[in-house]
């Protein structure tokens, strides 16, 4: 009998390794190489069985808490008022689909999502990292140029990603070039990227020139680029179809059903407004993370550090830092009062930079409204609903410091750019008469460049007091912190350590910068047009709560029709608050992919609705 027992212990966890083998077979053939795929090209770093164990635990988790949540409510009797609406089989069948097979399918999709949206990043930033090797590769080698484009990860970001893969290859695991750009191709999730490393080897293996055939491809990846923002627009515009027709338009068309049965005695209805609130901000948050993976960010990044990463003469901290740790203490505190006194000089500019400031500055703010409302201070301020307009101050007060550091910070990056290429141009101009590049910096510091001009001073007397050209310039680009800025110093720095004609080098420069700013304008331009679909929508709902509450009731005054005019005002206040606050940051995801962006949309937005449902409904 033990003997029995012993064997039929060791057989169940026998049964169960094979059945496991068995699925994890059936998941590997149904999708192993699709989702493989996926997983290499999201750059996330586990295999895909790994990947698989860990979706059927999630699925597995969810549907025993669907089992155990099935349980308590069939024991207990718990009514939702669901069931007089939607027949409970229906409800929890729907209910069983959305946590076990919907979050099946979202895990499943997920590593595409992600790999879609590095593929969208990476053909928008690749005609930049193309001409940053076309500059470079007149004097340097080539895979010197794809090392020197994985170690810039500021400026190329996604791309550096994928060129660190060649450099890995090479270094670690000892592939020659050609074989590590083969294997890029298989992994990469931009067709683009691929092509150009595909013609690349070819070069490579028939001999031929690697700066013309980089030369030539610069325009090639221009006009893809466009291409790529052109897709990017019009994802926009589905999302923004979605999101008006979904969590605005719904929500009216509910609105106005309620309003009707409520005119009946009937309430048939009532248990949809909890639910808007549960589902409309629930909705918006999908919709938001979806958009953050898929669209590629406005480059508005402080990137600025302690130490130069580029330039010979800029000194860096490391391995060559002084040894004397005393000294070294004394060097670090003397660079921190250097910070202080800095940001005591420029306070504006500091809050801007770093916005923990206003987050910090916003939740003072926030806070003080919650103790004003607790006290009963805004009662006399806001006779009629109180608590919600009080809501709408709290979630304002919060928004609008942090808002004002964006904000600020946005106009900043707007002045410098613009004057980037004129700045590159005079360069050229003075480069083609004689001039050195620190005389040609301090004629160009006293033109009218706006805030560049201050810049380019600082750096005028960094030359002055006995700096390198490439110190100062890097200073400078430590002190605008600006990816797109960046990209023109390095390439101004890198060129002139490599050689004294810098004229092809301004002119690669300038095009690759227009370039920039011209995408940069169509995106605004056209992502405008949903900002402004999403204003027009909730317009539309203040007024259909106007209607409603106002004129519409008063018409059916004379039938003695018992309705709660103040209760519906409330209801329709509180979808208002929740369809304000995420339309405003679903609006500056569609402008620039920053939550931070809708903060300005969403203060305007809560505070129409302050003004409809408190002065005037």
């Amino acid at each position: 009998m033990p003997c029995t027992t012993l064997v039929n212990e060791m057989r169940l966890p026998m049964f169960l390794d094979h059945t496991g083998a068995i699925i994890g077979r059936a998941e590997m053939a149904v999708m192993g190489t699709h989702l493989d795929r996926d997983l290499c090209a999201a750059h996330m770093p586990v295999t895909t069985g790994q990947y698989l164990r860990t979706t059927r635990i999630t699925v597995i988790t969810s549907a025993l808490a669907f089992l155990a949540f099935f349980a308590f409510i069939s024991l207990t009797g718990i009514s939702f008022g669901l069931f007089a609406f939607i027949p409970p089989a229906l409800f929890w069948v729907l209910l069983f689909v959305s946590m076990v097979p919907g979050l099946w399918l979202y895990q499943v999709l997920y590593p595409g999502i992600v790999a879609r949206g590095r593929k969208s990043r990476i053909e928008l930033e690749l005609p930049y990292a193309v001409s940053y090797m076309q500059a470079l590769s007149t004097t340097m080698p080539p895979f010197a140029v794809i090392r020197r484009v994985y170690e810039e990860r500021q400026m190329f970001s996604d791309v550096s990603a994928e060129f660190g893969h060649v450099v890995r290859d090479v270094e670690l695991f000892g592939d020659d070039m050609i074989t590590a750009m083969r294997n890029l191709q298989k992994t990469t999730p931009s067709p683009l990227l691929a092509d150009f490393f595909n013609d690349l080897c070819i070069v490579f293996e028939s001999g031929g020139d690697f700066s013309a055939y980089l030369a030539s491809k610069t325009d090639y990846f221009h006009q893809q680029a466009r291409r790529e923002l052109d897709l990017v627009l019009k994802t926009m515009e589905i999302m923004a179809e979605v999101y008006v027709s979904a969590f605005v338009a719904g929500p009216i068309a509910l609105i106005i059903m309620i309003v009707a049965q409520g005119m009946t005695s009937h309430s048939a209805m009532a248990w949809l407004l909890p639910f808007m609130y549960i589902c409309i901000p629930a909705g918006a948050i999908i919709m938001i993370w979806i958009l953050s993976l898929m669209l590629p960010p406005e480059n508005l990044e402080v990137t600025s550090s302690g130490s130069v990463e580029y330039g010979s003469g800029a000194p860096v901290l490391g391995s060559d830092a002084p040894s004397d740790p005393e000294l070294h203490r004394h060097i670090e505190a003397r660079r921190q009062r250097i910070r202080i006194a800095d940001q005591l000089r420029h306070p504006f500019r500091a809050y801007m930079s770093r916005y923990s400031y206003g987050m910090a500055a916003g939740a003072a703010l926030a806070s003080l409204v919650s103790v004003l409302l607790a006290g009963g201070a805004l009662r006399g301020v806001f006779p009629a609903n109180t608590f919600e307009a009080g809501i709408c101050l709290v979630l304002i007060a919060f928004m609008a410091p942090v808002s004002l550091a964006y904000e600020g910070r946005k106009r900043y990056v707007n002045s410098i750019e613009a004057n980037i290429p004129e700045f590159l141009r005079e360069l050229a101009d003075m480069e083609e008469i004689g001039l050195t590049l620190p005389d040609a910096i301090q004629r160009i510091s006293s033109a009218k460049l706006g805030l560049l001009s201050s810049e380019l001073s600082l750096v005028s007397r960094d030359v002055g007091t006995g700096s390198y050209i490439s110190t100062a310039l890097v200073r400078m680009d430590q002190r605008i912190g600006l990816v797109s800025v960046k990209r023109a110093v390095s390439l101004l720095v890198k060129a002139g350590e490599i050689t004294n004609d810098l004229r092809q080098i301004f002119l690669i420069a300038i095009t690759d910068f227009e370039h920039y700013l011209k995408m940069k304008r169509e995106r605004a331009n056209t992502a405008i047009v949903y900002v402004m679909i999403i204003y027009l929508s909730f317009g539309i709902y203040l007024f259909t709560a106007y209607q409603l509450n106002g004129p519409f009731m008063v018409s059916f005054s004379k039938y003695n029709i018992a309705f709660n005019i103040a209760r519906n005002i409330t209801d329709m206040f509180r979808i208002g608050i929740i369809l304000g606050l995420f339309s405003g940051i679903m609006a500056g995801q569609f402008s620039s992919n920053s939550i931070l962006a809708g903060f300005k949309h969403s203060i305007a937005l809560l505070a129409a609705a302050i003004i409809l449902f408190v002065f005037i409904v």
